[in-house]
C-alpha cells in the first residue's frame, strides 16, 4: 500500500494545471515564457493574474489532496509515517517532473504549500510571513520562495522543541528537508539569475 500511495501522489502531482490553463486560455505553452516553469508566476506572465491565482490554488490543492488520499489509504488519520512522508515528497516531484509533459514542469512551491498546510500549518505560516517580507523588500518572488523554503525545516524544529511537539516530527522534518531540497534545486536557474542581477522583479 505504501508503494501505491507514493505512485498515486506522484501522478496527482503530475497534473499540469498551469500548462492546461495557459493552453486553454492563450493557446500557448507556458514553458516558452519567462523561467520556463508551469507555476503560478509564469502563468501570470503569460495569461494574466486571474489565471495565475487559479493555478496557485489548484497546485496547492493537489498537494493537500495527496496527503488526504495517502492518509485515507494508509488509515493514519494524518499521523505522518514513512510512506506518508514519501508520498508528500512524491507529489512535489510529480509537479516538478510531470510524466505527461516529458518531466518538465514547475518548481513545486505551491504544491509544497498544500502538502505542509496539512502536515505542519504553523510552520507554514511562519514560512509564509518570511516569504512576504522578502518579496516586499526585494520584489523577487523567487528569492522569497527560496528563503522561505530553506527556513521551513528550521521552523518545524523550533516549533517542535520550543512551542509544541509536532506529530510525527522525524518524518515531517525529513519530508520538509527532502521536499525543500527539491524545490530549491528547481530554482537553480533563478539563483543564477539572482547572482547575475538578471532575475525578473515583481511589478
Amino acid at each position: 500500500m505504501g508503494i501505491v500511495v507514493i505512485v498515486a501522489a506522484y501522478l496527482l502531482g503530475s497534473i499540469p494545471f498551469g500548462y492546461l490553463i495557459v493552453r486553454l486560455t492563450a493557446g500557448a505553452d507556458v514553458r516558452d515564457t519567462g523561467s520556463g516553469g508551469t507555476g503560478a508566476t509564469n502563468v501570470s506572465r503569460r495569461a494574466g493574474r486571474v489565471a495565475g491565482i487559479l493555478t496557485l490554488l489548484l497546485d496547492a490543492a493537489k498537494g493537500a489532496a495527496a496527503v488526504v488520499l495517502a492518509s485515507w489509504l494508509l488509515h493514519t488519520d494524518y499521523a505522518i509515517s514513512g510512506p506518508l512522508a514519501c508520498a508528500s515528497v512524491a507529489v512535489i516531484a510529480g509537479h516538478c517532473f510531470p510524466i505527461w509533459l516529458g518531466f518538465r514542469g514547475g518548481k513545486g512551491v505551491a504544491t509544497g504549500v498544500g502538502v505542509f498546510l496539512m502536515l505542519a500549518p504553523w510552520a507554514l505560516l511562519g514560512a509564509g510571513i518570511i516569504f512576504l517580507l522578502v518579496v516586499w523588500s526585494t520584489r523577487y518572488v523567487s528569492l522569497g520562495s527560496i528563503i522561505a523554503t530553506a527556513a521551513f525545516p528550521l521552523l518545524v524544529a523550533l516549533l517542535h522543541f520550543f512551542v509544541k511537539p509536532v506529530p510525527g516530527f522525524r518524518y515531517t522534518l525529513l519530508a520538509s528537508l527532502a521536499g525543500g531540497t527539491l524545490i530549491i534545486f528547481m530554482h537553480r536557474g533563478n539563483i543564477e539569475r539572482l547572482l547575475n542581477g538578471t532575475e525578473n522583479k515583481l511589478k
